[in-house]
């Protein structure tokens, strides 16, 4: 069996979201007008029979418009017979005519209700599904379910094994693409199938006893940069997607995107133990008879029959394998462990750039590392805090489910761009004679390696040239399963001059956030000093040398030569994250920011000569 595996998902949303206004144009809403019902079926029924050509099983996700629809419930049991389709239950397509009469709301994001209304919805959906098949669904789904939703789902209806839990980087970005409309955030969490902490959805669960009970997978494969550095909703392999991005050739109708996409996917084995996984989940509000954005109806359906088609050789010739999402999460379990990292080092496939971004997931933290800036962290999520992050409207947080940075380049910065300020980055600079070259300025690429517990991406050397010595250094990191730590390693190759010397500054600057809008930081302590400080001359243990700095936005420095570590207490994301140095050589340093620039740095300074390294950690935890 491959271990390429794909989930092909569909639901029968007879009143998708996407579809009334199109269906409607020119009439009054309503959200049961049966030609919007007829054509949904009928696109539906075109998904099946398409996956079923090419020798694919999927799983129906029914809605709950669905469930009141024989003609629906019928054709998911004699598919479930005949195909081995798994009949499941999706909490996504809830708007319909019988819904918003008996909830009195528009809403159907079912994590945005208040916890008593998601507990209804679920028992209502729930119980409905097992009048019309006898027996309760094993899998469900949304664009996002909160752990204390996933908690009931589990205790009231046990046999639930798998989710569509989350949809990766759905946030200021996507509401921008959306005409700022689309309120549904929910970035910071993985971009493959986990197992989440019962704490927080995003999160990796650490253990047997963080378990919240399912797998989870996302709502869509994403292109790991394109979707990162741009809005989402464009770069998958949702073929409908790649239409809105307008990825393909108008004149030929082709889209080799689509298939790239795919087949990157199936290339991070590579990375994963010899596993990858992809999935296709289109509604049929995406195959609308009039068109969808620019796009006529022949190239949407053209588009789906393609992407079905390639998945459909790709099992043929053996290279993948094709399980239903219950069959997943059993194929998941005995493949993965609590502590196992993801990777990806994914490379742009859109733009035809040598671009790479590495990704790193594991219960501690989830980490995006640029090699087109000298290897760089991009984007740091301190999932070891386990934060909590209740949302609904009972909870004074409706709508903003994401999981905070302590990096993210897109909505705080990252590489200094402006006339002052700094913005969230983990980067280098080296500094001689009053010049400095900061490593975020050098384009490279990385290869990753596996020894044992440790993930290790080797990034490739680069040259800083001063008006007097080229310096050529390379950079390793290396994660160790379990640890919550990064080891990074600066290490100089070579230098024209034998007897030169360079100073190297290895810096994190950084903050918390879940949007381009600061926050109140004066609640932070940063603070450099020794850990294990030697007894004086009569035996007597000395305090612990130590400088702190409360946060006043003042712009204060503090440093200490043989510092042990340099570290930063955030309070409001219950996060101590520290940047330790084994080197009393090294020179550790603090500097607080100010309005204009709120951005804290934590640092170490070394000067170094040929074959000498600077090696940190960088380690996240819990704060209480």
């Amino acid at each position: 069996m491959s271990d390429f595996i794909v989930n092909i998902i569909h639901r029968p949303e007879l009143a998708p979201e996407y579809a009334e206004k199109v269906t409607g144009q020119g009439k009054t809403d309503d959200i049961g007008r049966s030609s919007l019902l007829n054509e949904s079926e009928e696109i539906f029924r075109f998904q099946q029979d398409t996956a079923h050509k090419n020798g694919l099983k999927t799983t129906i996700q029914m809605t709950y418009a669905s469930l009141f629809s024989e003609r629906i419930i019928e054709m998911a049991k004699k598919d479930h017979k005949e195909y081995g389709d798994e009949i499941a239950l999706s909490l996504l397509g809830l708007p319909c005519k019988q819904f918003r009469e008996k909830y009195k709301t528009r809403d159907f994001c079912i994590w945005m209700f208040a916890m008593d209304t998601k507990k209804q919805i679920v028992d209502d959906v729930f119980e409905r599904f097992y009048e019309a098949f006898g027996f309760y669904p094993e899998s469900t789904g949304s664009y996002y379910m909160d752990a204390e939703l996933i908690s009931y789902i589990r205790e009231k209806y046990p046999g639930v094994k798998c989710a569509v839990a989350t949809c990766w980087e759905e946030g200021p970005k996507a509401y921008h693409t959306c005409n700022n409309s689309w309120y549904t955030f929910m970035d910071g969490g993985p971009w493959n199938p986990w197992i989440p902490s019962k704490y927080n959805t995003h999160v990796p669960a650490s253990s047997k006893e963080d378990d919240s009970g399912i797998v989870a997978i996302p709502h869509l494969s994403r292109d790991l940069i394109a979707c990162y550095d741009g809005n989402g909703s464009n770069f998958g392999t949702h073929p409908q997607n790649v239409l809105r991005g307008m990825i393909y050739d108008s004149k030929t109708w082709e889209y080799p995107y689509l298939y790239n996409i795919i087949d990157q996917y199936r290339s991070l084995e590579k990375y994963n133990n010899g596993y990858s996984y992809n999935m296709m989940f289109v509604g049929p509000g995406w195959l609308n008879k009039l068109g969808r954005w620019e796009a006529p109806y022949e190239l949407l359906k053209k588009s789906y029959e393609d992407g079905m088609a390639y998945y459909g050789k790709l099992k043929k010739e053996g290279q993948l394998t094709d399980l239903t999402m219950a069959e997943f999460a059993d194929y998941y379990r005995k493949k993965k462990t609590y502590t196992e990292p993801e990777c990806a080092l994914w490379r742009d496939i859109l733009y035809g750039s040598t671009k790479q971004y590495f990704w790193y997931l594991d219960p501690d933290m989830r980490v995006g590392i640029n090699l087109d800036q000298g290897g760089a962290i991009f984007d740091l999520r301190p999932y070891a805090a386990k934060l909590s992050i209740p949302v609904g409207l009972d909870t004074g947080n409706p709508t903003n489910a994401s999981y905070p940075f302590l990096i993210q380049d897109k909505y705080r910065a990252g590489y200094f761009t402006h006339y002052a300020g700094e913005g969230t980055i983990k980067s280098a600079k080296l500094v001689r004679n009053g010049q400095e070259v900061d490593l975020c300025l050098e384009r490279t690429k990385g290869r990753y390696s596996k020894q044992g517990k440790d993930t290790i991406l080797t990034v490739d050397p680069v040259e800083a040239v001063f008006e007097d010595l080229t310096v050529t250094l390379q950079t390793v990191y290396t994660f160790t399963e379990g640890s919550s730590e990064i080891k990074i390693e600066r290490k100089i190759l070579d230098m024209t001059d034998e007897a030169g010397s360079v100073m190297i500054d290895d810096y994190f600057t950084a903050c918390y956030g879940t949007n381009e809008y600061s926050e109140d930081m004066s609640s932070l302590v940063l603070a450099v000093g020794k850990e294990n400080p030697e007894g004086d001359q009569t035996g007597n243990q000395q305090e612990a040398d130590r400088r702190e700095i409360e946060y006043r936005y003042l712009d204060r420095k503090e440093e200490m030569e043989g510092a042990d570590y340099a570290e930063a207490l955030i309070p409001p994301v219950n996060t101590r994250v520290k940047l330790l140095c084994r080197d009393e050589a090294a020179t550790g340093y603090i500097r607080e920011g100010y309005a204009f620039s709120p951005m804290f740095t934590l640092g170490y300074r070394k000067e170094l000569r040929k074959g000498e390294v600077l090696t940190t950690w960088l380690r996240l935890e819990k704060a209480n």
